[in-house]
């Protein structure tokens, strides 16, 4: 069977308008336009002036509905500033009145407490074998960071190395963290006084006790999940030249002077007279038991 060779033998009207809009893909009017544009800017002849108009009328519309929209905007933030400081005027008086009471509530608690520990002191006092249970009592709050001590000791400071010369003052980018005071730090200090025979311990304040923690969350060491800052200061009362020796002699004190010599970790201490230690937080009651009375007669 024959065929007819390719671009041979009749055409139909379909496929010739095919070829004239393939062909003709641009409007006449356009392609001259365009044309006579691309002439114009070649010669360096300017656009007509309607045409510049136009374009700077165009310019004009648009920065027109920009400063509209921002006046818009900065209308609608002004007009919600008056409640958003409200607001805010609100929760500063909540916070204060809150703290206010919080504060009663502490100042009343000391005193009951210390109400509680005068009349305690002065039934035990009345016998021998009360005022040993008494003497054994405050022997255990001391332990226990129960009650506020006082007393000669040993303070230890603890810093972070100062910052390089060209560091960044904000960001803090030329400090090295290995120079900077981490918790397990404070807790090798925190057991060679105890093993040195300290009665009572506090690091900037904070008395510890036998279930006190000290952690490292973010850039924040937590005593007890209260939050204390550089530099540290930790507080020892007990025997000050004994304290001084046996503190010196630990393997942990030898821990942090490497550290302080190899990265510039400030660990300074000193013997003092006296030292002034708060009780610690008051421990959770979890359960009591009522005493049973005993009958006031004998039985027949």
């Amino acid at each position: 069977m024959s065929t007819a060779p390719r671009g041979g033998g009749p055409r139909s009207m379909g496929a010739s308008l095919l070829d004239q809009v393939l062909a003709e893909t641009l409007d006449p009017a356009y392609e001259q336009a365009a044309r006579a544009r691309a002439e114009r800017a070649a010669a360096g002849v300017p656009e007509p002036p309607r045409r510049r108009r136009a374009g700077q009328v165009a310019v004009a519309l648009t920065l027109a509905f920009a400063g509209l929209l921002a006046g818009v905007t900065y209308n609608e933030a002004a007009a919600g500033e008056p409640a958003r400081a409200e607001i805010r005027a609100a929760l500063v008086d909540d916070i204060m009145a809150a703290t206010e009471t919080t504060d009663r509530l502490a100042a009343d608690l000391e005193q009951l407490r210390a109400d509680v520990a005068a009349a305690r002191a002065e039934a035990l006092a009345a016998s021998a074998v009360g005022q040993r249970a008494l003497d054994a009592l405050e022997a255990a709050e001391v332990a226990a960071a129960a009650t506020a001590v006082e007393g000669p000791g040993l303070l230890v400071t603890l810093a972070d190395a100062e910052p390089d010369a060209d560091s960044d003052p904000v960001g803090g980018g030329g400090v090295d963290p290995r120079g900077q005071v981490r918790d397990g730090d404070l807790q090798l200090v925190v057991n060679a006084l105890w093993a040195a025979g300290a009665e009572a311990v506090a690091i900037n304040g904070q008395r510890l006790g036998p279930t006190t923690a000290i952690r490292f969350a973010g850039e924040a060491v937590l005593v007890d999940f209260r939050p204390v800052t550089n530099p540290y200061l930790v507080s020892a009362i007990g025997d000050p030249a004994t304290l001084r020796s046996d503190f010196l002699a630990s393997p942990e004190v030898a821990s942090l002077a490497v550290i302080s010599q190899s990265f510039g970790l400030r660990f300074e201490f000193a013997q003092e007279d006296e030292l002034t230690l708060p009780a610690g937080s008051p421990p959770e009651l979890r359960s009591a038991t009522p005493l049973a009375e005993e009958p006031a007669g004998g039985g027949g």
